[in-house]
């Protein structure tokens, strides 16, 4: 399991480098992550490893490299 969480934070970190300030569900669909828990397992790795920013535009949340 920490091996997936690991090869998925990769790809978020790609798509972000790549796309800029992404929404979950954008993110979700550029690195054809399966599930949302997968998905917010790889962004709690990267958060803790202080490499996203998270910010809240009118209830939209959008997440960025640091």
């Amino acid at each position: 399991m920490v091996e997936l969480i690991g090869t998925n934070a990769g790809l978020v970190w790609t798509a972000l480098s790549e796309g800029g300030k992404l929404t979950p569900k954008e993110l979700k669909k550029a690195t054809k992550i399966k599930t949302e828990k997968d998905l917010y397992a790889a962004l709690g790795w990267l958060a803790k490893e202080n490499k996203l920013s998270f910010e809240e535009v009118e209830g939209e949340l959008f997440i960025s490299l640091l």
